[in-house]
């Protein structure tokens, strides 16, 4: 009996690290899978603006800790709405100065924002130092949760699984019931047809663009619960977060949930039977397959040019 319960344990932890694993691809995927879903824009400064955000968090956790040390068990949330707020007005600034002018052209627009990931790697480590930093995390943040004997689920995992939740809600409620993402929908099926209409075409990029990168320093605020931030942490999240959004089907947002979550399991399945790096390559290899069989991913979508 008592290896029953061991091994159910070993199970129920494994479930959870695959939620977990679930909802990190999720959340970095999420700004990317507007950008380049609803748009086509191939954004690889996207981990940059992750990183940001994450940058945002540490100041106000150096900030708060300085002057205001009595708020230091509320600042995070606050952190969060200033990592989308800068991640956002800067994705706006760069729509407006750079990619505007390179739309329908996706390897331009892939080339352009490949160095200007560069240029902002080097700003960071200009600004912050080459040096990893890590923000002073509020007491609720720390230690773990006990639902049963021998299963301890960290808090930080489950505030991560609580954001990706509450952003993934706010996005498809945005994108299916509201007038910008009406507009948003209509701009990726006919953009000549929508702007006849009155729909102004250019602002609905501007924001989308500005809004899939806000979400990206959302990502970066929650992923200072989990790890530690650098000038390059940005770019390590990169192949995984686009490999999740066209797997998904590059139009489908719910196609990004999905395989999200099949990467997530597959992986973490694996590594109950493999190490981490085999469990890794065969997730990818599994992947990559599939592609092979099915290009336009798990879902797809009608769109008239």
């Amino acid at each position: 009996m008592e290896s029953f319960s061991d091994l159910g344990a070993i199970l129920l932890m494994q479930g959870f690290n695959g939620l977990s694993v679930f909802s990190v691809l999720l959340l970095m995927a999420l700004g990317l899978a507007i950008i380049f879903g609803q748009m086509g824009v191939i954004n690889m400064a996207h981990g940059e603006f992750l990183a940001v955000g994450a940058y945002t968090t540490y100041l106000f956790s150096e900030l708060t800790r300085q002057y205001l040390p009595s708020l230091m068990p509320y600042y995070f949330f606050a952190a969060i709405a200033a990592a989308f707020a800068v991640a956002f007005v800067l994705g706006w600034l760069v729509e407006w100065l750079l990619i505007r002018h390179l739309y329908r052209r996706p390897l331009d627009t892939m080339l352009a924002t490949w160095g200007l990931s560069l240029v902002m790697q080097q700003a960071l480590r200009s600004i912050f130092g080459p040096r990893e930093v890590s923000p002073a995390l509020p007491e609720w943040l720390m230690g773990s949760v006990q639902p049963l004997p021998g299963v301890d689920i960290p808090v930080n995992g489950l505030t991560v699984m609580l954001i990706t939740l509450v952003l993934t809600c706010g996005l498809l409620l945005a994108l299916f019931r509201s007038t910008w993402g009406l507009h948003v929908r209509a701009t990726v099926q006919n953009r000549v047809m929508s702007g006849s209409v009155g729909i102004d075409t250019k602002r609905v990029d501007r924001v989308t663009f500005a809004l899939g990168c806000g979400i990206a320093g959302i990502a970066g605020a929650a992923f200072t619960t989990i790890g530690s931030t650098g000038p390059t942490s940005g770019s390590l999240y990169i192949v995984d977060t686009f490999l999740t959004v066209v797997f998904g089907g590059a139009a489908s947002l719910y196609g990004t949930i999905a395989s999200a979550f099949v990467i997530a399991q597959t992986q973490s399945v694996s590594e109950f039977f493999l190490t981490g790096s085999m469990a890794k390559v065969l997730t990818l290899s599994a992947v990559v397959v599939i592609l092979m069989l099915r290009p336009q991913g798990l879902f797809s979508i009608k769109v008239r040019k």
